[in-house]
C-alpha cells in the first residue's frame, strides 16, 4: 500500500512537471516527437496515458496508425508519418512508428527482405531530416521479458475492460519471440545514431518504468528549473550499452 501511495505521489510530482514544460514548451514553439516502440504489453498504452493525462489537448496528438491503405502501400514508406510530424509548440506521440518495418514486418512476412534492407539504411537519414529541422525526436523501446509478457498476454485475454487491445498476432509474439529478439538487436544497432539515438526502458515493473520514462523525456526538453529527480539507470539507459541487458 505504502507503494502505491508513493507511486501516486511521484507520478503526481511528474505530471505538474510535464504541464509546466509543455507550457513552456509551447512558449518556445519546440517540436516534440515521442516514439513508442516494444513488443506487445510491453506498456506503451500505459505509458502514453500517464504523460497526456493533463495535457493540453489542443497542442497534444497520439498517434497510432492502422493497417496501411493500399494507396499507402504504393507511397514511399515514410510517407504516411509526415502528415502526423508536429508543428511548432506541439508534442505528438507515436505509439508505434515506422519500426514496424524494423520488426513486425520482416518477422511477419509483411515486408520483403530488400524492403527491410532498404529500410535500416533509409530510417536514420529520414531521422536526420527530421531532427535537421529542428524536431525533438525521442526514441523509446520498451523492453519485456518473455515470461512477464506472458502474463500479461494471459490476462489481457481474461479482461473484458482490455478487449480492444486483443490482437490475432498476440499468440505469434511468444511463438516468434526469438525471431523479434533477432530484429530488435539488428534495428537497434543500425538505427541508433547520434542525432536520433535509441534509450532502452525495462518494463517489467509497470510504474517503475512510466515514472522513468516521464523523468527521461523531461531530461530531455530540459526545461530551466524543472525539479525531475535522477532517471534510475537500471531501468532507463542509452542503446550504446545494452551489452547483457536486453531480454533475449
Amino acid at each position: 500500500m505504502a507503494r502505491t501511495r508513493d507511486y501516486d505521489k511521484t507520478l503526481e510530482a511528474l505530471q505538474i512537471e510535464l504541464v509546466e514544460t509543455q507550457h513552456w514548451a509551447i512558449e518556445q514553439g519546440l517540436k516534440v516527437l515521442v516514439v513508442f516502440e516494444g513488443r506487445d504489453t510491453a506498456g506503451k498504452d500505459g505509458a502514453i496515458k500517464r504523460i497526456i493525462e493533463y495535457a493540453s489537448p489542443r497542442q497534444t496528438r497520439v498517434v497510432a496508425l492502422p493497417k496501411p491503405t493500399e494507396r499507402e502501400t504504393g507511397q514511399w514508406y515514410f510517407q504516411r508519418y509526415v502528415p502526423h510530424l508536429p508543428s511548432a509548440g506541439e508534442l505528438v506521440l507515436l505509439n508505434r512508428s515506422w519500426y514496424n518495418r524494423g520488426g513486425v514486418e520482416p518477422v511477419m512476412g509483411f515486408c520483403t527482405p530488400e524492403q527491410h534492407e532498404a529500410f535500416l539504411d533509409d530510417a536514420p537519414r529520414f531521422e536526420r531530416l527530421l531532427t535537421g529541422s529542428g524536431i525533438i525526436l525521442i526514441k523509446l523501446w520498451l523492453d519485456i521479458s518473455k515470461d512477464e509478457q506472458a502474463k500479461r498476454l494471459a490476462e489481457r485475454m481474461e479482461d473484458p475492460l482490455k478487449k480492444f487491445k486483443v490482437s490475432s498476432l498476440d499468440a505469434e509474439a511468444q511463438i516468434r519471440w526469438d525471431a523479434y529478439t533477432a530484429a530488435r538487436d539488428r534495428m537497434l544497432a543500425e538505427t541508433h545514431h547520434r542525432d536520433a539515438p535509441w534509450t532502452i526502458v525495462s518494463t517489467d515493473d509497470k510504474k517503475a518504468a512510466r515514472l522513468n520514462i516521464i523523468r527521461h523525456i523531461l531530461h530531455r526538453l530540459d526545461r530551466p528549473g524543472a525539479k525531475i529527480g535522477h532517471v534510475d539507470k537500471d531501468i532507463v539507459f542509452d542503446a550504446s550499452h545494452i551489452k547483457g541487458r536486453l531480454n533475449a
